[in-house]
């Protein structure tokens, strides 16, 4: 049995629009594997506060390495696809992960990024990195100290400035989901990257998701404030907001710009809109359980299902638009899907291990 459907909407937008506009050649910079046995559910404690959204949880239960291949076999037919991976973990979880996708890197060749805890100390990440082969760190805001409101965490909460430092030292990758509601834009979030950048410039710091911005609104002027870091790096990974997209190639250049995925959730059935500042994920009926648990989820028909495709398939077609209105060449597309993490993986490879 396959791991998921792959429908005859899926092949001719595959075939059609997407074939022939991706490189042979692909790193997907942006993915998550664990599996559930390492990772069993828990549920909220009396007055625990959940610090994230529901609906992404409800496309998978786990993400082996194998079913993370198997995606990119049927999703990206005649592709070579490789990733950094991750796992996605609560604190009490996090050893056994780190440890599987070790395992996981070992095995498939993929590099991979340590997923850290803000208490953890730097002496402690260096010895795991260079032990177990890591490039880098990936850390979220959930793992904030409790008594810090959601709407109130900052960076450093969650990458105190102590792991920063040694990340430096060593030329390492970071992959930062910024906080807060204010997204990319968020004077807050704009004024610790700069910060960061300017305290630790070694440091390969990758802002996830575009900083979140999901819609219009969330870009504000933030180009225009990051624009003294002339290295920072971005992916696109679960974003299909064409402006977002545009203008980080029309700000950034495709030079520090990176294909993620956020696998295994952009193997949704969906298509995303904005509405009153947000997004909405359009939804085929009955497929993700009940829509009112989470505020970004909408069913459409029966009929208007039968359009919707894969949410990988959303973000590449709005790539490729934003791309087109940019005028951008082959050569520039190969750098944002392969040439550029290739770049970044030899660059923080060489400069930890020395080879």
């Amino acid at each position: 049995m396959p791991l998921f459907e792959v429908k005859d909407i899926d092949r001719k937008i595959y075939e059609e629009e997407l074939r022939d506009f991706l490189p042979e050649r692909m790193i997907d910079i942006h993915t998550h594997v664990w599996l559930k046995s390492l990772r069993p559910p828990k549920p909220l404690a009396p007055g625990e506060v959940k610090r994230t959204v529901t609906w992404p949880s409800l496309v998978a239960e786990d993400n082996s390495i194998e079913d993370l291949q198997e995606t990119y076999r049927l999703m990206f037919p005649g592709k070579e696809v490789s990733a950094l991976i991750f796992t996605s973990t609560r604190r009490d979880t996090a050893p056994k992960l780190n440890e599987y996708i070790r395992d996981c890197s070992k095995k498939t060749g993929f590099p991979a990024l340590y997923y850290s805890m803000p208490e953890q100390g730097a002496d402690e990440l260096e010895e795991i990195i260079r032990r177990d082969g890591f490039l880098g760190l990936k850390s979220y805001l959930a793992l904030s100290p409790d008594y810090i409101p959601e709407k109130e965490i900052r960076i450093f909460d969650f990458f105190p400035k102590h792991q920063l430092k040694k990340m430096d030292e060593m030329g390492a990758i970071v992959m930062l989901h910024i906080p807060r509601d204010g997204r990319l834009k968020d004077p807050v979030n704009l004024a610790q990257i700069l910060e960061i950048k300017q305290r630790y410039p070694n440091i390969r710091l990758i802002i996830a998701h575009i900083g979140r911005a999901y819609t219009h609104e969330d870009v504000g002027n933030a180009f225009e404030v990051l624009r003294p870091c002339e290295d920072l790096l971005f992916d696109f990974s679960a974003n299909c907001c064409e402006y977002a997209i545009y203008e980080l190639l029309r700000n950034a250049g495709p030079e520090r710009a990176l294909f993620g995925s956020d696998l295994p959730i952009l193997r949704m059935r969906t298509r995303r809109i904005e509405e009153n500042g947000t997004y909405i994920n359009l939804v085929p009926p009955g497929l993700y359980g009940d829509p009112r648990q989470d505020r970004h989820l909408r069913e459409v028909s029966a009929e208007e299902a039968e359009g919707i495709t894969f949410f990988m398939y959303e973000e590449l077609l709005a790539v490729k638009r934003a791309a087109a209105r940019l005028g951008l060449s082959r050569e520039d597309i190969e750098k944002i899907f392969f040439g550029n993490a290739d770049k970044l993986i030899r660059g923080a490879r060489e400069s930890i291990f020395g080879a």
